[in-house]
């Protein structure tokens, strides 16, 4: 086991907990990249215009969650590696199953892609949610600070997603 060692700046450096905090960061950074590649075919999959529009602004996003996770990786004086993330790697295959068992340009088919969006969500604020109590615990108060932006935006995203199924996909799926 490693001694813990706080730095002037408070932050716990070379501990087993700091190195678990790293790991799971390259965890998530995996599932960033990841997703990134597979929101456009969600877009591409989508029917109605406002799921395409929302893949859309969640595609952008994720681009600044990528590059806010490298900004913790060099605040930790770490560089940006990813670890695969088994739990968004699955999640992704679940959406492409969605995409291929539901028919093309129905609303049926925009429901499931919502249902898998809302999933990847729930996994990602739980991933963020924890690593920002990591990060406060251990004093990485700037690390906290990014990764609650990022909380902050997958709460908002996943919101969106539920606005937009309950107004208007999911009376239009049950129509079908």
């Amino acid at each position: 086991m490693t001694t813990a060692t706080k730095s002037k700046t408070g932050k716990m450096e070379n501990s087993e907990f700091h190195e678990f905090f790293v790991d799971e960061l390259k965890d998530i950074y995996w599932a960033e990249n990841h997703l990134m590649k597979a929101l456009p075919k969600m877009k591409k999959a989508a029917t109605s215009p406002e799921l395409a529009a929302a893949f859309d602004k969640h595609t952008a996003e994720t681009q600044i969650h990528i590059e806010t996770l490298e900004k913790a990786f060099a605040l930790l004086g770490q560089k940006p590696v990813a670890k695969k993330c088994e739990a968004m790697a699955g999640l992704l295959e679940e959406a492409k199953s969605i995409m291929e068992d539901t028919e093309k340009g129905t609303m049926i088919r925009d429901a499931g892609l919502i249902l898998a969006a809302q999933k990847v969500e729930h996994y990602e604020i739980a991933t963020y949610g924890t690593l920002r109590a990591f990060a406060a615990n251990m004093g990485h108060t700037d690390v906290e600070a990014l990764l609650s932006q990022t909380l902050e935006n997958e709460k908002a995203t996943d919101i969106a997603l539920t606005t937009l199924a309950e107004t208007t996909i999911n009376e239009a799926a049950v129509a079908e």
